[in-house]
C-alpha cells in the first residue's frame, strides 16, 4: 500500500496490525458513509451448517414422497360470486290445504290502514291484562240465538253405552254365559295339567318349622324318645347280594321320608335295586326315590298306601345353641329304634361328604354333636330336648369307623330347603362360582387359596385369578376351602355378592355374581 492511499483512505492503527483506522468518522464522499479500505481482506461466506438426519427419523417426520409444498391442503380459489340456492317448490297438497284460496283477497293479519286507536265497531270488553302494544283484541263473546234451557237428557245404561243399542238384553245374557263356560273349562285345564297325577313330585307340600318354646320345661330323654320314635324309620337297600342301611324320618303325611343320598343312592342309579321301608309299628312297605341332591347328601323317598303316618316336627337353626342336650335317633348297625343322648358340640363346621360307594360330593354347614352316631345312624334325626328336628345325622369322625363322639348333622333349614325343592321339582339347583380352591395358612393370609379358574365363569368374568385367596364370601368368613364352598352354596343365584380377597398382600373387594350349576 502506497502513502497516497494512506493518505487518501485514512489513517494507520498504532496496534501494530498495519489495518487502516476507519474508526475516525470521516466521511469520505457527500452521502456520509465511510469508504472500505481497498486493502481490506475479504472473508469468504460462513458455510451453511446441516446436521446429519438419522434416517430412521427422516422416514417418520420427513416430507412425504412426491410433496414439494406445504402439507397442508392447497387453499381452494374463492368463486367470484356467491352461489344462490332456491328452495325447492311448494307440494301441491300442501299449497291447496294451507294455501289461499283463488277468490280470497282479505288477509290473516289486520291491515295497515286500521288504526290502534280505532278498533271498528265492535270494541269488545276492557280487559286489564291486556298489552297495550298486543295487535290481538278481544271480541265480544258469542251469544246464544235461542236463549230457551234445553230439557234434560235421559240417562244412558251400560249397554247403550258399549253397545249402542245395537245388542239385545237376551244376547248379553248369552255373551256373559259363554264367557263363564270358558273361564270354568280354562280353570279346569290348568288344573289338569299342573296336577301331581302319576308323579312322585308334589306342590302341594308345605314344610314347617316350630320355634322354640320357652315356656315349655325341659323334658326327659324317654319323653323324647317317645315322641319321636314313631315318625322314625329304617331304610334298606337291596340289590342282588348287596344290601346296605339307613335310616329316615317322615317329614310330611303324603309318605315323603327324608333320608340321605348315600343310603339310596345305589337304588338310584340301578332300575333293579329295590328300596323297603319299615315303621315303627313294624310295618314293611317299598318306597321309591323322589328326588336326591349329591351337593348336600339329601334324598326324598315317597311311600303310598300307608295310613296314620306320624311326622316329625321340624325345629328351626336359628334356635340352636352350642352346648343344648339333643337326642340322635336311628338304625345304627341295623339295630332300629336306638336312641343316644349328647350336646351341641358346634356349629357350622364345613365337613366334606364323598365317597364310600356313592356319587355324594358335598360339604355340609354340620351341626357337630358328641351323641354317639354309627353307621345305620345315617338319615335319622338329630333332635332337641323338645322333641323337634334340628338337623340329619349323615357323618362321622373316627379313625376305627366307630363313634367317638364326633357326629355331624344336616342343619334343619338346609334339610328344610332342599327336601321342598326336591319334592316340588325333583332336582335342586346351587349357586356357582366356578373356582378350584386349597385350604392356605400363611403370614399373610388364611383362607381358600384359588388353584384354577373355569373359563367363563362368574369368578373369571368378575377379575378372580389363580393365586388369590378368598378370605370372605358376603357375610360368611373363608379360612377353608370347605368353607368356600359353603359360603358360596349359601348366596342366591343371579344375585351380585362380594368376594374378598387377597392379592399380592392387599385386600381387594370384588363383585360376583354366582350362576346356577
Amino acid at each position: 500500500m502506497t502513502a497516497d492511499s494512506v493518505e487518501h483512505n485514512g489513517r494507520r492503527r498504532n496496534d501494530g496490525t498495519g489495518l487502516p483506522d476507519a474508526s475516525d468518522g470521516r466521511p469520505d464522499d457527500a452521502n456520509g458513509a465511510i469508504a472500505r479500505p481497498a486493502d481490506a481482506p475479504r472473508l469468504d461466506p460462513r458455510p451453511v451448517y446441516r446436521p446429519r438426519v438419522d434416517p430412521a427419523a427422516e422416514r417418520v417426520f420427513g416430507r412425504p414422497e412426491g410433496t414439494d409444498g406445504a402439507f397442508g391442503a392447497t387453499p381452494r380459489a374463492r368463486a367470484s360470486e356467491p352461489e344462490i340456492r332456491h328452495a325447492p317448490p311448494t307440494d301441491a297438497i300442501l299449497a291447496e290445504a294451507y294455501g289461499r284460496p283463488g277468490d280470497a283477497d282479505e288477509t290473516l293479519q289486520r291491515p295497515p290502514s286500521v288504526s290502534e286507536d280505532d278498533p271498528g265497531d265492535d270494541p269488545g270488553p276492557s280487559d286489564p291484562w291486556r298489552d297495550p302494544d298486543s295487535a290481538v283484541r278481544l271480541g265480544a263473546p258469542l251469544e246464544s240465538e235461542d236463549g230457551e234451557d234445553l230439557p234434560p237428557a235421559p240417562k244412558l245404561t251400560l249397554r247403550e253405552v258399549l253397545f249402542d243399542r245395537r245388542v239385545q238384553p237376551r244376547a248379553l245374557a248369552s255373551l256373559a254365559a259363554l264367557a263363564l263356560v270358558i273361564g270354568v273349562v280354562g280353570g279346569l285345564a290348568v288344573a289338569v295339567v299342573t296336577s301331581d297325577t302319576g308323579s312322585l313330585t308334589s306342590r302341594g307340600v308345605s314344610l314347617s318349622q316350630v320355634a322354640a318354646d320357652e315356656d315349655v320345661p325341659a323334658g326327659t330323654v324317654a319323653r323324647v324318645a317317645d315322641a319321636v320314635l314313631p315318625s322314625v324309620v329304617s331304610i334298606q337297600v337291596t340289590m342282588g347280594d348287596q344290601s346296605g342301611t339307613g335310616s329316615g324320618v317322615v317329614i310330611d303325611g303324603a309318605g315323603y321320608i327324608v333320608t340321605n343320598n348315600h343310603v339310596v343312592s345305589m337304588a338310584a342309579t340301578n332300575p333293579d335295586a329295590k328300596v323297603q321301608v319299615t315303621f315303627d309299628d313294624g310295618t314293611k312297605v317299598p318306597a321309591s326315590v323322589v328326588g336326591r341332591d349329591i351337593k348336600t347328601d339329601l334324598a326324598v323317598l315317597a311311600v303310598k298306601d300307608v295310613d296314620n303316618l306320624v311326622v316329625a316336627e321340624l325345629g328351626r337353626s336359628e334356635d340352636v345353641q352350642v352346648g343344648e342336650d339333643v337326642v340322635a335317633v336311628g338304625s345304627p348297625l341295623g339295630l332300629s329304634k336306638t336312641v343316644t343322648r349328647g350336646i351341641v358340640s358346634a356349629l357350622n363346621r364345613p365337613m366334606r361328604l364323598s365317597g364310600q360307594g356313592t356319587d355324594t360330593d358335598a360339604v355340609i354347614d354340620a351341626v357337630q354333636t358328641d351323641a354317639s352316631i354309627n353307621p345305620g345312624n345315617s338319615g335319622g334325626p338329630l333332635v332337641d330336648i323338645e322333641g323337634r328336628v334340628i338337623g340329619i345325622n349323615s357323618a362321622i369322625k373316627s379313625e376305627t369307623g366307630g363313634s367317638v363322639g364326633l357326629g355331624f348333622a344336616i342343619p334343619i333349614d338346609d334339610v328344610t330347603e332342599v327336601v321342598g325343592e326336591l319334592i316340588r321339582n325333583g332336582e335342586m339347583r346351587h349357586p356357582e362360582i366356578g373356582v378350584n380352591a386349597r385350604s392356605v395358612v400363611n403370614d399373610v393370609a388364611s383362607g381358600a387359596e384359588v388353584a384354577n379358574v373355569q373359563n367363563d365363569s362368574p369368578a373369571q368374568r368378575a377379575g378372580i385369578v389363580e393365586g388369590d385367596v378368598i378370605v370372605r364370601v358376603g357375610d360368611r368368613e373363608v379360612t377353608t376351602a370347605d368353607e368356600l364352598v359353603v359360603a358360596v352354596h349359601a348366596q342366591e343365584i343371579d344375585q351380585p355378592v362380594t368376594v374378598q380377597i387377597v392379592r399380592s398382600g392387599r385386600l381387594v373387594d370384588i363383585q360376583v355374581t354366582p350362576e346356577s350349576d
